[in-house]
């Protein structure tokens, strides 16, 4: 069976119940079959089981202005020390489906940075604790746990998915897992992280309202220490990647037209150097972590280019083909 009989699979035997509220103008998805329970399923595909989970998600990038570029050396040199999908889709534009389509598999019909456009729906947290498994998001300039709305210039929460969802906002338990960046340097201090790390830089760090070296700077700062932890060392991965790019860009494989950008694989797992030319968008990110850890994928992240990013992690990968020449997939 290949990854897309099994994606397929997984989904027909995982349906959803999406019940979205949406903005003025917008249409809420109707119901699905209320069979779905996060949580329940198990992992089919060649995926080592990630003991911990990092995510960075920087912004507005297309493809062509990291790699390269002088004003990225860190970022570059992450590139060529770990794993690089060179051919990975935002879903859309602006930023808030994106960011919903990373941890809850659909954009839920919202096609704007809404603040008030709330998702009663399941995503990767409940899945996560179903699971058995933790949670934290880490989001820079927010000024305390479970901040509804934007803050100052630095903090917007269109760059928050989890404040959307109101099985999250409503539950104070559940929403002080929402945290400010200061709470990750304590975590990591303590090896107190949870299984699950998602982390946003404030609206310069991230790239959307500074130069691409101020976000460059900002993760040679963060990454490391990431790095040294025994979280990240033992069978961890850490996925750095953009919302979107500046184009409408996207794989013949799926629906996507966020642009092309770049999204790095940064684990003990990988083989150095590692680039992968294989059609990939935020639900397959989604879809990876899933798999992983033997969890149904959600919504749209069960098909299209929605197949998990097994190739980043096989065992032995010839880097080229019997004649000499560069596999698809194959070393810088």
């Amino acid at each position: 069976m290949n990854v897309h009989q099994i994606a397929v699979s997984l989904f027909t035997i995982s349906i959803l119940t999406l019940t979205p509220t949406a903005c003025a103008g917008q249409t809420a998805l109707p119901s699905a079959s209320p069979a779905q329970t996060p949580g329940a399923g198990t992992s089919t595909t060649n995926l080592p089981t990630f003991s911990h989970v990092f995510i960075i998600v920087l912004e507005n990038k297309e493809a062509t202005s990291i790699i390269g570029s002088p004003n990225a050396p860190y970022l570059n040199g992450l590139a060529q020390q770990y794993a690089r999908a060179t051919e990975f889709y935002g879903i859309r534009h602006p930023s808030l489906p994106n960011y919903l389509a990373l941890t809850g598999g659909s954009t839920f019909n919202i096609s704007s940075d809404c603040t008030d456009c709330f998702v009663n729906a399941v995503n990767i947290a409940d899945q996560i604790e179903t699971g058995g498994r933790s949670w934290k998001a880490y989001m820079e300039s927010m000024p305390r746990p479970c901040f509804v709305g934007n803050a100052g210039p630095l903090y917007a929460q269109k760059h928050n998915p989890f404040i959307y969802y109101d099985d999250i906002r409503t539950n104070p338990a559940r929403c002080n897992k929402i945290v400010p960046l200061d709470q990750l340097a304590a975590d990591l201090q303590a090896n107190a992280l949870p299984d699950y790390v998602w982390i946003t830089p404030n609206m310069c760090n991230d790239m959307h309202d500074c130069p691409v070296s101020a976000g460059d700077n900002w993760l040679q700062i963060w990454v490391p220490r990431i790095l040294a932890s025994p979280a990240w060392k033992d069978k961890g991965v850490l996925f750095i990647t953009f919302d979107e790019g500046t184009s409408d860009a996207g794989a013949a494989c799926g629906d996507a037209a966020g642009g092309r950008i770049d999204t790095l694989v940064i684990s003990p797992l990988v083989q150095p150097g590692f680039t992968s030319s294989v059609p990939y968008d935020h639900y397959a990110l989604l879809h990876t972590i899933e798999a992983a850890w033997g969890l149904p994928p959600l919504g749209s992240a069960s098909g299209g280019c929605a197949v998990p990013m097994t190739d980043f992690f096989a065992a032995t990968r010839p880097t080229t083909s019997a004649d000499g020449r560069p596999n698809q997939a194959s070393l810088n």
